[in-house]
C-alpha cells in the first residue's frame, strides 16, 4: 500500500515540475505538439487543470459524504479539454496554478477519517479517498514529460516510477506486454507508451511502441 504522505508529496513534484515547464511559454510555444499525438501543450495543460478540478470532486465526496462524481456525464471531460486548448496560455497557466492549489488545499482539510471514506473513480472502481493523490500524481507526473519542455522519465522520483511501473502492467495486462529490457525510466516511459530509448525485448531487439497509457 502507497504510503499517503508518499503520494501527497509526489502530487507536490509533480504539480511543481509542470509549473516549471509552463514558465515563460510564450501563445506560439503553447500551440506547439505534446509529445501525445494529436494533443498540442494546450491540451495538455486543459486536462490537468480539469482534472484537478475532478479529483477534487471526489475529496469533496470524502469530506462531504455527498456522490460527487469526477465528471458530470461521460462527454465533458473531452468537452472541457478542447474548449480549454482554445484558451489563450496565460489563461490556461491560471487556470492550472489556481486549480493544483485549490486541489492541495482541499486533501490538507481531510481528516484520517474522511482519507477512508470511499469514492468511486471515472472508470467505477470504489477506492478509498487516500487512493486520490496518487491518481494525481500520475497525472502531474506524467503529464509534465508530454510538455515537451525538456522533463524525462528518468527526472521523476524512483518510487514513484516503480509503482507506476506497476500500475500500468496491472491495468495493461503483464501477459499482454512483453518483457524488456533497459533503463527503469526507459522501462516506465515505454510501458505508458511514451518515447524511449534503449528499451529491448528478450532477443535484443526494439521494443515494439504501446499505445499511450493515462
Amino acid at each position: 500500500m502507497r504510503a499517503l504522505n508518499t503520494t501527497l508529496a509526489w502530487v507536490a513534484q509533480g504539480t511543481e515540475l509542470c509549473r516549471k515547464a509552463l514558465e515563460g511559454l510564450d501563445e506560439t510555444s503553447y500551440a506547439a505538439p505534446s509529445l501525445l499525438p494529436g494533443w498540442t501543450r494546450r491540451h495538455v495543460v486543459a486536462h490537468l487543470a480539469g482534472n484537478a478540478e475532478a479529483v477534487g470532486n471526489l475529496v469533496r465526496w470524502a469530506r462531504t459524504g455527498v456522490p460527487t462524481p469526477m465528471y458530470a456525464s461521460p462527454g465533458q471531460r473531452t468537452a472541457a479539454i478542447e474548449a480549454g486548448a482554445a484558451l489563450a496560455g496565460e489563461q490556461l497557466t491560471a487556470w492550472f496554478g489556481e486549480s493544483a492549489r485549490k486541489l492541495a488545499d482541499a486533501m490538507a482539510s481531510l481528516t484520517e477519517e474522511q482519507w477512508r471514506a470511499e469514492v468511486v473513480t471515472v472508470q467505477g472502481r470504489t477506492v478509498p479517498a487516500s487512493e486520490t493523490p496518487w491518481m494525481r500524481s500520475r497525472e502531474v507526473m506524467v503529464h509534465a514529460v508530454d510538455l515537451g519542455t525538456g522533463v524525462r522519465f528518468a527526472d521523476l522520483p524512483e518510487a514513484f516510477l516503480a509503482e507506476l511501473r506497476e500500475d500500468i502492467l496491472a491495468q495493461r495486462g503483464s501477459d499482454g506486454v512483453p518483457a524488456t529490457h533497459g533503463s527503469p525510466a526507459e522501462i516506465t516511459a515505454h510501458l505508458a507508451g511514451r518515447p524511449c530509448t534503449g528499451v529491448t525485448t528478450a532477443d535484443g531487439l526494439p521494443a515494439e511502441p504501446l499505445t499511450p497509457w493515462l
